[in-house]
């Protein structure tokens, strides 16, 4: 389900969550992780296209240097 979490450690993790911030905090806990990691996963999405645009721009100019030597 969750890579190497099963269904009991997944259980244990959701009994604790509900003992410790309890059952009115626990929704709220939810969307802030899952803005949180949405927001990350933008964040990393966006270097990546950057990174990637950039590699191309000197491929690009490293291939147009190589005709002009020719």
């Amino acid at each position: 389900m969750f890579g190497s979490i099963g269904a009991t450690e997944l259980i244990f993790i959701v009994v604790i969550a509900l003992v410790v911030f309890g059952p009115k905090k626990l929704p709220e806990l939810g969307r802030t992780v899952g803005k949180g990691l949405s927001e990350f996963r933008r964040a990393s999405n966006d270097l990546k296209r950057s990174l990637e645009d950039e590699i191309a721009l000197d491929e690009r100019a490293e291939r147009r240097r190589d005709l002009d030597d020719d």
